[in-house]
């Protein structure tokens, strides 16, 4: 017999974990790095490649997610990138503290 996998299991939310981002469940691999190397350009299965301890039904629920919740997930995201932007600018100046 053939497991089923319900796919509502493939992605959980964990205060502890990724600050609360939704993850593939069972790793802290989150939705939104899933979905940043989709816009990269990344083909799902160039992700399974990249990440070789995801499955590609993962990736996809990962996917799926994103584009349930895209406004929030895109919010997210854009707050994320700022974040990464302004301590990036901090190290570059030098006023890293």
């Amino acid at each position: 017999m053939v497991a089923i996998v319900d796919i509502g299991t493939l992605i959980v939310r964990t205060p502890q974990v990724a600050g609360g981002r939704p993850c593939i469940a069972g790793t802290r691999m989150t939705v939104q790095n899933i979905v940043m190397d989709s816009q990269a350009g990344l083909s799902p299965q160039d992700i399974v490649t990249e990440y070789p301890h995801l499955s590609l039904a993962q990736v996809y629920a990962a996917l799926a997610y994103y584009y349930a919740n895209q406004e929030a997930m895109d919010r997210e995201i854009t707050l994320y990138q700022a974040e990464c932007n302004a301590l990036e600018t901090k190290w570059m100046s030098g006023n890293f503290a």
